[in-house]
């Protein structure tokens, strides 16, 4: 007996030593192999010159309440909506992004893809495991032919187990790949719904500014049809105008006064939006008052370059990233195809009772590798690739329809501009024209050459010419929103 254990030790001693070496043979030699699968190239800028068709965009466009210019080297900042200079829409921001639900959904996906990423890199590590086990047993002799009574005994067991599965066709290393990618993809994710919040956000409060002075100058109208009816009216009952002028003008001012409730209803939805944004209950919302007048024109606008898009927008930058992963999952599915090898030690002691359970003469271990191939699946195995490449392939659409629609949206922000501009500078022509033409009749009504009547319907087209422009101011500042968020946000500032 004293002569066998040592020998038994010097076997376990060799035995481990050469398990050692091979696992780390093994392990050398699939961290230096190459994966199987198509290894992923990030997608080639598009190969176009500019956004628009045909002339290129002005580089600076000229309107009423300022001009704006495309500089190259002006860079959007991470907190863009600060350039339109409106605390008021500094604080709506900045309540939705510390209360907004789907936001806070974002990033908890950000945070369960990064753990799922860091539950899958253990793979390339081995995987270790202990067990104890205490019973108490009977056993009959005589399954081993002997006619002896049968013992009753206790059993104490102490054991551990290595694993460690060779990644000899990189599958387990595009597993990883995978995972990481789709880390990329709930960043890229949370970057856009961080976008799309904020440009809500500001476009709902530049809503609400138009809806507030629209409703103002409503109002001041129907003050000013109300007067011209009675003065109609009055003339009517004394013979000096037809009857049918104040039929035509009280049907003029019950369309105001229909307009104004359709005016408050949208600008009640509009801050219902803003409450639910921000993660609030509508009755408990609440932001001053703000008229567009208060709300600034950015003067410097970022040229837009398209081969510098495709690195910018978070969507596309997310549709990138989902185009890693149907590449990676390629490599995982041809890596399903082919053998693999699995080394393992196991280590224990048993005995009888506690106290000699670490004892030399119980202890047991074992070393082993084992080898699985697939050899028939029913065309599982293939199936699962050829459905991997169609996903590769479907990615690969859905990156290049997203490019598409980020240039659309691109081109039709630069040319919306431009119509802006026109538009607005009509506008003004228009109301310029009407305030002049007011001031023109209150100055023939001091000389005594026109009635009153004459003054109100010259201010009532003041009050429309000024609700038309303020319409079109409007959309011009959301026009200018909707361009940075086309090229998505935080120009020059790091995704």
């Amino acid at each position: 007996m004293s002569t066998s254990q040592p020998s038994d030790r010097k076997r376990y001693r060799i035995a481990r030593t050469v398990f050692a070496m091979a696992a780390a043979l093994a392990v050398g030699c699939s961290l230096t192999s190459c994966a199987v699968g198509p290894d992923f190239v990030k997608p080639p800028a598009p190969h176009v010159a500019q956004f628009v068709h045909g002339q290129p965009e002005q580089d600076v466009i000229a309107a009423e309440r300022g001009s704006q210019r495309f500089d190259a080297e002006a860079q959007l900042p991470t907190d863009w909506w600060t350039l339109f200079g409106s605390r008021v829409i500094d604080t709506a921001v900045s309540d939705t992004l510390m209360g907004n639900a789907t936001l806070d959904g974002a990033q908890a996906s950000l945070r369960q893809s990064e753990a799922s990423m860091r539950a899958g890199a253990g793979v390339f590590f081995p995987q270790v495991d202990a067990g104890f086990g205490a019973s108490r047993e009977k056993y009959s002799p005589l399954h081993v032919g002997q006619d002896l009574p049968p013992t009753i005994f206790n059993l104490f067991t102490l054991s551990g187990t290595i694993s460690y599965t060779l990644d000899l066709w990189g599958g387990e290393r595009r597993l990883v790949e995978g995972l990481r990618a789709q880390t990329d993809v709930a960043r890229y994710a949370l970057l856009a719904t961080y976008l799309t919040l904020t440009t809500n956000v500001v476009n709902a409060m530049i809503a609400r500014a138009a809806y507030t002075d629209e409703i103002a100058a409503t109002r001041e109208t129907i003050d000013l049809v109300r007067e011209q009816v009675r003065i109609t009216r009055t003339q009517a009952e004394a013979g000096t105008t037809a009857y049918s002028a104040v039929l035509t003008l009280e049907s003029e001012l019950a369309t105001l006064e229909a307009s104004l409730p359709a005016l408050e209803q949208k600008r009640v939805q509009t801050q219902d939006l803003l409450a639910t944004l921000a993660g609030e209950f509508p009755a408990d919302w609440h932001a001053d008052a703000v008229s567009l007048s208060d709300i600034a024109l950015p003067a410097d606008l970022p040229a837009a370059i398209p081969s510098e898009l495709v690195h910018r927008r978070p969507d596309i930058l997310q549709a990138e990233a989902a185009l890693h992963v149907a590449s990676a999952n390629v490599g995982v599915a041809t890596a399903n195809l082919f053998p693999s090898l699995t080394l393992s030690a196991t280590g224990g002691y048993g005995n009888s009772s506690m106290g000699a359970l670490l004892r030399a003469v119980g202890q047991t271990w074992s070393l082993g590798g084992s080898i699985s191939a697939p050899i028939f699946h029913g065309g599982s195995l293939w199936y699962q690739r050829k459905a991997a490449l169609a996903a590769l392939d479907g990615s690969r659409s859905a990156y290049r329809q997203i490019v598409l629609t980020a240039f659309a949206q691109v081109a039709d922000t630069l040319r919306a501009l431009e119509h802006d501009a026109a538009a607005l500078d009509a506008q003004a022509r228009a109301l310029a024209s009407a305030r002049e033409a007011l001031r023109l009749m209150r100055v023939n009504y001091e000389a005594g050459t026109v009635d009153y009547v004459q003054i109100l319907v010259a201010d009532q087209q003041y009050h429309q010419a000024e609700i038309a422009y303020l319409q079109d101011l409007a959309q011009r500042l959301q026009d200018t929103v909707a361009l940075y968020a086309a090229l998505g946000g935080g120009w020059g500032t790091a995704h």
